[in-house]
């Protein structure tokens, strides 16, 4: 049966680059040859070094994606006359196929899209809301609220998908969706990443999704046949009466997917005492509306840089990390900054600490709460928190949030900070990320997600008249737990926390979708990554890797990561892909006498990217192995 579904789905070329990625990202990605560095080297305006990437070039479109079998269907979309929209659409219906404990319908995410003919960038926010009966203290005295009903959001990917294919893309929904639901009726061959995480604790949440994910108390064996037949017929249902059948209760049209969601989110957790469903209704859902917005933008050494906005605090978390430390030589190893130094690190990790202090408070839905997105990049401001950072010393004690209201409204006095607890919220582990570029210049860059492993690990469905379960096919959500999890008090304001619960708000993200431009406003990378809040940290190293280390596309992305989402001094790190060499136990042990904790490697995030050359247009993409990252380029 595999090999037929090679034969119907797979063409030759995605079997190798499937066969590659899951053995070290030999596939088609930037060579590591020449690093990047060589006389072929571009400069921008004002003689900037643009980043490149070498190795197969591109003109007719390009993907990468975290997953073979979604790099494919991206591919498919690009053959068939699609657009880089219709092909993101595709891959992330897909995704929901093939890793569906990271992402698909059931949740939602952030499209960041650069509209080559029209030289516009913009978002469409499909972040979860909040029902109407959610209140600030709904998470209180809830034990493992992740798996209960009580975290689901409305889901916001079809709703917003939808949207962009009407209004950006140039094929039909029911043809953008025609790859994934393939995929879905026949199946795939299991991959190792799925394999791996199939069995887990949080896909065994509730009977429907042990016995899916984990059939007779076993994973599935790498290779072996993946079915979702009710998957495929959900997708059939949207593609054919559109976003509505998702979002209303039609049982005239067939369309009972609401009811699925609705009844779905009302689990309890049977197994476990204490147990709270949702309040989600049918008016909820009817009510979902996904939200163009513009990007939060900023610059790092001449480069122009547009992110993700709030609700997702990454945008502004990173460009506020980068302002801060451009004051620095980073990159200059005479001047101790090369990479994987101590004295790049330590002061990487310092912007890391004061940037996420002021994430904790300051970031949340702007549509309810005012989020001083202004003043928290105001360069007076960011000089102001940048000024705590002092090569060769770790900033103690924990900095805390500063105040960047007086930089965002003029004549605004300082607030004096109350003494009250952190905001905490809940766990956010995995999340998928892709890229698309067209043949026509158009670039997608975007971050989708159920939240954690599985979401709350139970399927959309009911139980029928007869007993028998109706399912769907698809995840529910966790993101309500991206909310803080007990009411908290803003320490400037005296308010209610500026990311607490509120019924119809989005809860504050992490997903960045990002894009850097040349200095003249030409696309030049596009780029983000999975991976909770160390998302921002992903891209933030990656960046500074592009723009200070001068490392190729794939060299950036296989470089070793370090992180830090919290005020805190502990150091996340991971070893990096091979070429690349972890960091020098010399180092670990440089940033330890400075006072900060370095953990064990493990990987984080796993980024996906393309570069343009903005001189002739050819497409470079590159794939993070931390995952089975895959690249596939037109050529035909």
């Amino acid at each position: 049966m595999v090999t037929n579904l090679h034969r119907t789905f797979r063409p030759a070329r995605i079997a190798l680059a499937a066969g590659l990625a899951l053995g070290g990202l030999q596939i088609a990605c930037a060579d590591m040859g020449d690093h990047g560095r060589g006389a072929d080297r571009r400069h921008g305006g004002g003689g900037q070094e643009l980043p490149q990437a070498s190795g197969p070039a591109y003109k007719k479109g390009v993907v990468a994606v975290a997953n073979p079998y979604a790099a494919e269907a991206g591919a498919q979309i690009l053959e068939r006359g699609g657009n880089a929209v219709d092909a993101a659409v595709a891959i992330a219906y897909a995704l929901n196929v093939v890793e569906p404990q990271s992402a698909g319908i059931g949740g939602g995410g952030f499209m960041l899209i650069h509209l080559a003919q029209h030289r516009r960038t913009f978002v469409i926010d499909t972040r979860e809301k909040a029902p109407a009966g959610a209140t600030p203290d709904m998470f209180v005295n809830v034990p493992n609220a992740s798996l209960q009903g009580v975290a689901v959001g409305v889901p916001g990917m079809v709703r917003g998908t939808a949207l962009a294919v009407r209004k950006y893309g140039k094929l039909e929904l029911d043809d953008v969706l025609a790859p994934a639901t393939q995929l879905a009726d026949q199946g795939f061959a299991a991959t190792a990443r799925y394999a791996a995480v199939s069995c887990n604790s949080r896909s065994q949440n509730s009977p429907e999704s042990a016995a899916f994910f984990c059939p007779g108390g076993a994973a599935p064996v790498q290779g072996s046949l993946v079915q979702n037949k009710p998957l495929a017929q959900t997708f059939r249902l949207i593609a054919r009466h559109g976003p509505d059948c998702f979002y209303k209760y039609m049982p005239q049209k067939g369309c009972d997917i609401a009811k699925g969601i609705v009844e779905g989110q009302k689990f309890n957790r049977p197994q476990a005492p204490n147990g709270k469903g949702g309040s989600m209704t049918y008016a909820d859902l009817e009510n979902y509306q996904a939200v163009e917005r513009a990007p939060v933008e900023g610059s790092y050494r001449g480069y122009p840089i547009k992110a993700a906005m709030p609700p997702s605090s990454g945008g502004l978390t990173i460009l506020q990390m980068l302002k801060m430390l451009e004051r620095f030589p980073i990159g200059d190893a005479s001047q101790g900054y090369g990479f994987g130094s101590v004295k790049t690190i330590n002061v990487m990790a310092d912007a890391m600490r004061l940037a996420f202090a002021d994430r904790s408070i300051w970031m949340g839905d702007s549509d309810f709460v005012p989020v001083p997105s202004k003043g928290l990049l105001d360069p007076s401001y960011v000089g102001l928190r940048g000024a705590a950072i002092v090569p060769g010393t770790r900033i103690d004690p924990n900095p805390v949030p500063g105040d960047p209201r007086p930089y965002e409204i003029a004549g605004l006095q300082p607030g004096k900070r109350l003494a009250v607890a952190e905001p905490v919220t809940g766990p956010g582990e995995t999340t998928t990320h892709f890229v698309v570029a067209d043949k026509w210049g158009n670039l997608v860059s975007y971050t989708n997600t159920i939240e954690s492993s599985h979401g709350i690990g139970v399927f959309a469905g009911y139980t029928r008249e007869d007993g028998s379960f109706r399912n769907h096919g698809f995840l529910l959500n966790n993101e309500l737990t991206d909310f803080n999890t007990t009411p908290s008090i803003n320490p400037y304001t005296g308010g209610p926390g500026f990311n607490d619960v509120q019924p119809g708000k989005r809860p504050r993200s992490s997903m960045v979708p990002t894009m850097i431009f040349t200095p003249d406003g030409e696309p030049l990378i596009a780029y983000g990554s999975p991976g909770g809040a160390t998302i921002i940290n992903s891209v933030f190293n990656v960046t500074l890797n592009l723009i200070d280390h001068k490392m190729s596309l794939q060299e950036a992305i296989n470089a070793p990561r370090v992180s830090i989402t919290s005020a805190g001094s502990s150091i996340a790190r991971d070893n990096g892909i091979a070429p690349a060499a972890p960091l020098a136990q010399a180092t670990v042990d440089g940033l330890t006498a400075l006072g900060y904790t370095v953990g064990a490697p493990a990987d984080i995030g796993s980024v996906q990217a393309v570069l343009v050359d903005p001189k002739n247009g050819r497409q470079y993409g590159a794939a993070d192995a931390r995952r089975e990252g895959t690249v596939i380029g037109l050529k035909r």
